[in-house]
């Protein structure tokens, strides 16, 4: 397996580990009052929405050629640096 494969496995399992995380502060904002769900239902969306925009970006490194590759990555950690803190503060703001 090349560096590029494992790299993209590695975004992948990272990717579903944020959508467990994502359905988790789903399922919690159920539990809500009714004005805590409704922000509740806010942050998850957002998540969602960061959530799918990674996805996309791992879906263009994916089909990258070798010489885009590289700069492609770039955004790709940006994006997974963006979602990654975006759960985590929803997440400890909800705890």
């Amino acid at each position: 397996m090349s560096s590029r494969e494992a790299y993209q496995q590695q975004m992948q399992a990272k990717l579903e580990e944020w959508q467990a995380e994502i359905d988790k502060l789903k399922a919690k904002a159920k539990h809500a009052t009714a004005e805590g769900r409704a922000e509740y239902e806010e942050q998850v969306e957002e998540l969602k929405a960061k959530r799918e925009a990674a996805g996309e970006r791992l879906a263009e490194l994916r089909q990258a050629g070798e010489d885009s590759w590289e700069e492609i990555k770039t955004g790709v950690e940006n994006a997974w640096r963006e979602l990654g803190d975006s759960v985590a503060a929803v997440r400890d703001r909800f705890r």
